[in-house]
């Protein structure tokens, strides 16, 4: 009786297991799997702006405010002097959203609860939760932000097409672009994206993004695309950011390091850093 009863009960089990399992239809979702690579916009060379369509920098003509955009012209004017400006990736941060979805390659991986974006760079993966929770009354802020999204069936095939998110709760400091292109300091930034593959092409993926933010004087939207790279078996890269990076933040100053390991000054007439701790040569 006793092994009876412990047969029912893996058989149940089993069952059990094998319902889940097949509770997550693959059929019902875009097939996203692959190597994803942005897109190159022609005439638009490096690390292209929020808008890819436009170079970086001044070029995007982002909608700025009047005080940001005066934040912005001194963040430019210090790096021009051989600061770092409005831009914090120097130190190797992650660049956080909105700007960390210009990087790549990137890999996205789907089950019922959650969207993941796996991205080669730094510390910027994603995680979009598709599982109807709410927003958390206190959170602490990240620089990807805590995602919430939706899968949507636009056409009425039985099939889910498009993903729409929202990213809120996110910290800095952060920029639109590598020229420091600023986003407000009081981190109040709300991104909305809608993610698709391109009817006409399943290859390609579209990302139209609209990010809110008190730095702009309006919502400001782009579409992002990357096509699904080609090679069966594409090989992944690996991003570690603090290797070869010269640059080193003492104090509130920045200073480079040389060849030879010697701390350098990065603008004219800049003073070394404290060393009030250490014993000076006689």
């Amino acid at each position: 009786m006793l092994r009876s009863s412990i047969a029912t009960i893996a058989l149940a089990a089993l069952c059990l297991a094998s319902t889940g399992a097949q509770a997550f239809d693959e059929s019902k979702y875009p097939n996203l799997k692959g190597q994803w690579l942005r897109v190159p916009v022609p005439g638009v060379f490096g690390q292209p702006g929020y808008d890819p369509s436009k170079r970086g920098g001044t070029f995007q003509e982002a909608p700025l405010t009047a005080k940001y955009q005066t934040i912005y012209a001194d963040s430019l004017k210090e790096q021009t002097l051989g600061g770092q400006g409005t831009d914090p990736t120097y130190t190797c941060l992650s660049p956080g959203m909105p700007r960390i979805m210009i990087y790549g390659p990137v890999e996205f991986v789907v089950t019922p609860e959650t969207t993941h974006i796996f991205i080669e760079h730094i510390h910027d993966n994603r995680r979009i939760h598709t599982d109807a929770r709410p927003w958390p009354k206190e959170i602490e802020p990240t620089f990807a932000g805590l995602s919430i999204g939706k899968w949507i069936d636009t056409d009425g095939d039985g099939k889910y097409d498009m993903l729409e998110v929202e990213t809120r709760n996110l910290r800095g400091p952060r920029s639109f672009d590598f020229s420091g292109l600023p986003l407000s300091s009081d981190n109040d930034t709300i991104v909305k994206e809608r993610i698709y593959l391109d009817k006409n092409n399943p290859n390609v993926l579209i990302d139209e993004m609209t990010v809110i933010d008190n730095a702009l004087t309006r919502p400001w939207s782009v579409h992002k695309k990357y096509s699904r790279e080609k090679a069966e078996f594409p090989l992944w890269p690996e991003d570690i950011c603090p290797e070869g990076n010269g640059i080193v933040r003492i104090g509130t100053e920045n200073y480079f390091l040389s060849g030879e390991g010697h701390l350098m000054p990065t603008r004219k007439g800049q003073e070394p850093p404290d060393l009030r701790y250490f014993k000076r040569p006689q």
